[in-house]
């Protein structure tokens, strides 16, 4: 990810993370992949309703899918309003897609949505990323160290 992508995920209005992703595995390789949306489901997005707890990628056909990502009804939608929990297409290259099946055949490898948020031209996107599973020893290493910069943060606030 370079500077200017970085600056346009820190300056969108909406920023929907997956907080559990970064606990329970291990970030191996980043992409940011295009949405398929209806109307109502990317007005939901932009008022912030939607959420990826329990969501995975899956590639089915040769076409990256999201599973369990739940956008919230847009609250001014009438009869044509969007199922909850439905399965949305990612768009990426074909490259990047046959890259991403197979790594995900080989054991412990999962991809995983880890951000969506708005770009400059009002699309929303989201960032996946390629995963390996954490062991229970090496999320008790990720809490000790969260608590030893937060230590370290106060201590130096002290100091300032």
């Amino acid at each position: 990810m370079n500077k200017t992508e970085e600056l346009l995920r820190k300056k969108s209005p909406i920023q929907i993370k997956n907080k559990k992703a970064s606990f329970e595995y291990f970030f191996i390789e980043t992409y940011t992949a295009g949405i398929v949306l209806t109307g109502t489901e990317i007005k939901s997005i932009r008022l912030g309703k939607a959420s990826l707890v329990d969501t995975y990628c899956t590639v089915i056909n040769g076409e990256l899918w999201v599973k369990g990502m739940s956008v919230s009804p847009y609250f001014y939608g009438a009869y044509n309003n969007h199922e909850m929990k439905r399965d949305r297409k990612l768009l990426l290259t074909k490259k990047e897609i046959r890259a991403l099946e197979s790594a995900t055949k080989q054991t412990g490898y999962t991809i995983v949505p880890t951000l969506v948020f708005i770009d400059d031209k009002g699309r929303a996107k989201m960032d996946i990323a390629l995963c390996k599973g954490k062991k229970e020893y090496d999320k008790r290493q990720t809490l000790k160290e969260k608590e030893d910069r937060r230590e370290m943060d106060r201590a130096m606030k002290v100091y300032k």
